[in-house]
């Protein structure tokens, strides 16, 4: 397991205010946000990054350009938090020996912190590896496979953070 395929989803799929413009496009040092983090995540995994939006993804699909990414539509974004989780996760190849959860809106995530991530993932490719929150965890973090089956089982607004939250479950920190 050494060498597991590791796929990036990006989560964007909450329209947000329905007479605002699209958070996910909101400038962040001149840049808009969504092609702003697909960028960073495609600098460390190329090819391997998917995007799941939802209700505006005819609005949000262009902004995506030339990047190397899966575009995903989340039918169902309505739902919560759990439901582009799922798109995302459905998404995955077969091969797709961990996922790395991100939210879009995370812009104070670098490149480097996520190769951070992934170096420390590749160590232990069955680990959970997220960054630490509060007292706990949060996204970014790297789910392993024997993970996905939960990560499909979330509803409404669970998020992935509940799956990083359970009792004695195990994740590795990285700042």
């Amino acid at each position: 397991m050494a060498n597991a395929e590791l796929q990036i989803i990006v989560l964007a799929a909450d329209a947000g205010p329905p007479d605002a413009p699209p958070w996910q496009s909101a400038l962040v040092n001149g840049l808009p946000l969504l092609p702003l983090m697909l960028g960073r995540a495609t600098a460390v995994a190329g090819h391997a990054v998917s995007v799941v939006l939802g209700a505006r993804a005819s609005e949000l699909a262009p902004a995506l350009g030339r990047l190397p990414v899966t575009l995903v539509v989340d039918h169902h974004w309505e739902e919560g938090a759990a439901a582009p989780v799922r798109a995302g996760i459905h998404s995955l190849a077969g091969s797709c020996g961990g996922a790395l959860l991100l939210h879009a809106s995370q812009s104070g995530v670098t490149s480097a912190d996520l190769q951070r991530l992934i170096d420390v993932w590749r160590r232990d490719p069955r680990a959970m590896v997220a960054a630490p929150c509060n007292a706990g965890h949060d996204l970014p973090a790297i789910f392993p496979r024997s993970e996905f089956p939960a990560l499909l089982a979330l509803r409404g607004d669970q998020g992935p953070q509940r799956l990083l939250r359970r009792p004695g479950i195990r994740v590795v920190s990285v700042p």
